[in-house]
């Protein structure tokens, strides 16, 4: 099949967006097809085609992580589908290249399958800046109404987001695909030790040092503030436990959480580590003791997988949207408030070698339901059921 993937971010931009649009090229090319990508470039330049993706000019916008806007529609890019013989469009984004791919599948007569990934009646105080917040979002939920009645079909990652499109008032049919993950970069035996063991001596980071992670954007919506609060709340109450906090990322909230650190006087035990190559992630991982995050926007949490699959014990802000993936004490931990975070970093922290071990084999049993290879056939599924309403 031949097959073009519309989205707005594509590595080297990492974001769980990112990262699910190339595990589905990859996938998708280890199976036989044939895939183009239509992505905004993350440089200034002209239209240009290389090694199977279209990286199409934009408006950066500074003030959103960087993201370029494009242009609704190109006589160009419609030529080079029309000529690569694209069957089907699979649709990752909004905006710009969202816009064109729905315009794209109309002028080539081919389906279009769209995946819900952000909610983005989470995101309105970016454009509204707190003012008219409550129009806002209702003009959110009419957005994702329209644009799921205008796809062949629509998929979300997490029945989180199929039970927020139900009550919105959408009734299209819902695929429910969460995003398959290739589990084999996360493993042990991937990591550069020598490095690892630089990278620790740089931070101050020994055998006794616990060490927290956050990772991900670093952005309100992922309410890092929260993890950072627990964190401090914890250093408070056990001076004798060595203790680091990494933050791995970059966003519109740096400066903020910098700020937050040394008004809480922790700065000595944050590191912010800033944005870093997406095959690097796994390395960070495996450095820490507990991987924490308070973020309750998420459609499906890729990084909570992520982290399970490096064998990393999760603490996170209790979200409906994680239920099927974490089950508190078995496969990870939640936490509701920092009095909560502190009692279950207690509890991890204080877990035997075999306590652990139990955890971290019930995780990777659970995060196999999200394999690559699940993945594909669940994707493909939808891309058969889309063709049939062209035959």
């Amino acid at each position: 099949m031949k097959i073009a993937i519309f989205t707005d971010t594509y590595p080297p931009f990492i974001n769980g967006v990112s990262t699910s649009a190339f595990n589905l090229v990859q996938t998708l090319k280890a199976h036989g097809h044939d895939v183009i990508v239509v992505t905004p470039r993350v440089t200034d330049g002209k239209l240009e085609y290389k090694d199977g993706v279209i990286w199409v000019p934009g408006l950066m916008l500074k003030w959103l992580y960087g993201y370029r806007i494009t242009n609704i529609y190109s006589r160009k890019i419609i030529k080079m589908l029309k000529d690569f013989g694209v069957e089907l469009i699979h649709n990752q984004t909004d905006v710009g290249l969202g816009q064109f791919s729905r315009i794209a599948g109309r002028q080539l007569k081919v389906p279009s399958v769209y995946t819900y990934h952000t909610a983005y009646e989470d995101y309105t105080y970016y454009f509204v800046h707190g003012l008219m917040d409550r129009i806002g979002k209702k003009a959110m939920r009419e957005y994702a109404k329209t644009v799921a009645k205008n796809c062949t079909e629509f998929i979300t990652p997490s029945n989180k987001t199929k039970d927020y499109m139900r009550a919105i008032g959408s009734d299209i049919y819902v695929n429910v695909v969460p995003t398959g993950i290739d589990f084999s970069i996360f493993g042990e035996d991937k990591v550069d030790k020598e490095k690892q063991a630089k990278f620790k001596e740089e931070h101050n980071i020994t055998d006794k040092t616990k060490v927290f992670l956050l990772l991900g954007r670093v952005a309100k919506e992922k309410s890092m503030d929260y993890s950072i609060r627990g964190f401090a709340m914890y250093l408070k109450k056990h001076p004798e436990v060595d203790a680091k906090m990494l933050v791995v990322g970059d966003g519109p909230q740096k400066t903020e959480l910098e700020l937050l650190v040394h008004e809480l006087h922790i700065a000595d035990k944050v590191d912010f580590i800033g944005k870093v190559p997406a095959e690097e992630v796994p390395f960070y991982y495996h450095l820490a003791d507990i991987y924490t995050s308070a973020s309750i926007t998420e459609t499906q949490g890729l990084t909570f997988m992520e982290a399970m699959a490096s064998g990393t014990i999760v603490l996170a802000r209790f979200d409906s949207n994680l239920a099927d993936t974490i089950v508190d004490g078995q496969t990870g931990f939640f936490f509701t408030d920092e009095q909560s975070f502190v009692e279950k970093a207690e509890r991890i922290l204080s877990l035997s070698e075999e306590g652990k071990k139990a955890i971290v084999d019930s995780a990777y049993k659970t995060v196999d339901m999200y394999s690559i290879d699940k993945f594909y056939e669940n994707i493909m599924e939808v891309y058969n059921r889309a063709l049939r309403k062209y035959w």
